[in-house]
């Protein structure tokens, strides 16, 4: 499971023009679901996006977490974060879960957030969307529950 997560300001999605998931100061995440993920996965992308200490502290040293300054999440389902470039031109999504197990995970993996009271907002899955975001710093991370990169 990946998921490159950025500190932001403020970011939404939008499907056909409607807001479908909006949030102030927080990380906006695009997740990638692989075809080998599986609860281990969801846990631990899970437990580093709750405690990822990306927010600067009072010193300005990025010393706190979501949780910490009370942020709030968006999620964005993102498959071509699977895509493979390392031949030819096109990409290849060999790698990325069908949509079915992707969307069963990907709402795993929203409940699993929801639960520890954070504000968690979620783009819609397999709609064409629109994501407009602020990126504070800008700080952006990329993560991997294979630890590939």
């Amino acid at each position: 499971m990946r998921g490159v997560v950025q500190r932001v300001k403020s970011a939404a999605v939008r499907v056909e023009n409607q807001i479908v998931g909006q949030i102030g100061a927080g990380l906006m995440i695009l997740i990638g679901i692989g075809q080998e993920d599986d609860t281990d996965d969801v846990k631990w992308l899970a437990d580093k996006i709750l405690n990822l200490r990306v927010f600067e502290d009072d010193q300005a040293k990025m010393n706190l977490s979501v949780a910490d300054i009370g942020g709030e999440l968006l999620l964005v389902s993102q498959f071509t974060l699977l895509g493979d470039c390392r031949k030819g031109r096109r990409p290849s999504f060999s790698e990325a879960a069908p949509p079915e197990t992707a969307k069963a995970m990907f709402d795993s993996l929203t409940e699993y957030l929801q639960k520890t009271g954070i504000k968690v907002e979620t783009g819609l899955f397999q709609a064409d969307m629109d994501v407009e975001l602020v990126n504070n710093g800008p700080v952006t991370l990329l993560l991997d529950s294979k630890k590939q990169f």
